[in-house]
């Protein structure tokens, strides 16, 4: 009768390991993240040469099975090549026109916001500095007389 490796002897113990596991890490049952296929343009072109010499259904089958691709890359891919853009889509954000001119004017405020409050803080100590010094303050500009 063959043991459960799960199942506990009457003892309470764990049966003894399987020679598997010795000096061999057992396979991990979770598979590391899959990484995104991505395709060139060349390939992409030879694909839908073969498939397009296919006239029948078996050895296009046969072709997908063969590269592992799915019917909806065929499909994705002549649609592409129809409107011209194989190959030269990127993914990602698509990069908004005025995106780098708000983030260009949103520095440039940043800085001016800075400088404002560096002069603000130098009115400031100016003011302090007159009144101690008992100078008179000039709050108001002079007036000119004509």
């Amino acid at each position: 009768m063959m043991s459960d490796p799960l199942v506990k002897s009457s003892n309470g113990a764990a049966p003894p390991p399987s020679s598997a596991s010795s000096g061999v890490p057992p396979a991990t049952e979770v598979p590391p993240k899959a990484k995104r296929r991505s395709f060139t343009a060349a390939y992409k072109q030879q694909i839908l040469q073969e498939a397009d010499r296919c006239r029948q259904p078996g050895p296009l089958g046969a072709l997908l099975r063969r590269e592992g691709l799915y019917s909806s890359h065929l499909v994705t891919w002549r649609r592409q090549r129809d409107q011209g853009e194989l190959g030269t889509k990127k993914r990602g954000k698509t990069a908004d026109p005025q995106a780098k001119e708000v983030a260009r004017l949103k520095r440039q405020n940043a800085q001016l916001q800075a400088k404002l409050d560096q002069a603000e803080t130098i009115i400031a100590v100016q003011k302090k500095l007159c009144d101690l010094l008992g100078l008179p303050a000039a709050d108001s500009p002079k007036g000119d007389s004509k």
